[in-house]
């Protein structure tokens, strides 16, 4: 009985990876790791991961791949839209390995300088950040889950790609509806009749980073340049950065905290954790009881919706920088 038992088990063994005379298989990533049937779970494709040591040798390396190539550092959004198939690069530049795109310094007055790679936790439980940028600390927080957080940076949060409920699915689910204008389509399903994308932010830093008048340092292969946050983005679901293929996000520069006060108040979906579908973030200069500057940032919307929810958090958080409420829970789930 033992024996007929395991030589079934063999046999069932065998069999995994062979394809059944006329069912067609639609997921792309048994054929590219050389098997005949799909497998058991998402995998990733096959790609080469190139490890250098300095950002000049990673735009180097970028330059070079071209567009086969992407970066990637945490890769805690960038592995699982490969495993969907939105990404496919060939190439994966990591900038792990990259000490000086690590750490935090600088003083309240002269500003700070967050390096890309440093981690989303080491922003959110920094002393310096919670004191002079409570926002900033606030939304670095509640990105994602503290594992995810532990891996994912605050230069890939800002550079983190857009999404929409018709492109953030599987592979069969998108092929089984045509597939969008962003992957593999040629229409917006959200707006068929329009001819641009309208996927939308998902960054919770960004509104406040750009709220605070914060800039960034890319690196390319031909040098490289500051920008301010605004300059970062284009209102495009595709093509939603600014910046060459080849540059990295290098540091975020903060300005002088003295005088500003910030918020950040967030919506999401899940109360424990997800993407926002709103994010307000609010920043004042005070000079004793007057405003002498103030900037509203909304992310996460790309069209007038949701209109009275987000008054209600602007006027929230308006609010709780002017000393009169804390602004209520730093995050909400929709209802």
């Amino acid at each position: 009985m033992a024996r007929a038992a395991l030589g079934k088990s063999r046999t069932a063994k065998q069999q995994i990876g062979r394809a059944e005379p006329g069912r067609v298989y639609l997921r792309p990533p048994s054929v590219e790791a050389g098997l005949e049937a799909p497998a058991t779970m998402i995998r990733l494709p096959a790609f080469t991961y190139l490890a250098p040591s300095t950002v000049d040798g990673a735009a180097r390396l970028m330059t070079e791949h071209g567009r086969d190539a992407m970066l990637v550092a945490g890769g805690t959004d960038l592995y699982p839209n490969m495993k969907r198939r939105q990404f496919e690069p060939k190439v994966l530049v990591g900038l792990r390995r990259i000490r000086e795109l690590r750490g935090i310094r600088g003083s309240t007055a002269g500003g700070f300088t967050i390096g890309a790679g440093t981690t989303l936790s080491a922003v959110a439980a920094h002393r310096d950040i919670l004191r002079d940028f409570p926002a900033l600390a606030t939304a670095a927080g509640l990105v994602s889950s503290p594992q995810l957080r532990n891996m994912g940076t605050i230069g890939g949060n800002v550079c983190v790609d857009t999404r929409c409920n018709y492109y953030n699915q599987s592979y069969e689910w998108r092929r089984a509806i045509g597939f969008c204008m962003k992957k593999d389509g040629d229409i917006c399903l959200v707006a068929p009749g329009s001819s641009r994308c309208w996927a939308v932010s998902s960054s919770d830093t960004a509104p406040v980073l750009w709220a605070l008048g914060a800039k960034l340092r890319l690196v390319g292969a031909d040098g490289e340049r500051t920008v301010p946050m605004a300059a970062l983005y284009r209102d495009d679901g595709i093509e939603y950065l600014a910046k060459r293929p080849d540059e990295i996000v290098a540091d975020v520069q903060l300005p002088g905290a003295e005088g500003w006060r910030s918020v950040y108040l967030k919506l999401r979906r899940r109360g424990s954790f997800d993407f926002p579908v709103l994010g307000v973030a609010v920043a004042a200069r005070m000079e004793g009881d007057v405003v002498r500057d103030a900037r509203i940032v909304l992310g996460a919307v790309a069209y007038p919706y949701r209109k009275k929810i987000t008054r209600v958090f602007v006027a929230r958080a308006i609010a709780a920088i002017a000393g009169l409420g804390d602004g209520g829970a730093a995050s909400e789930e929709v209802a």
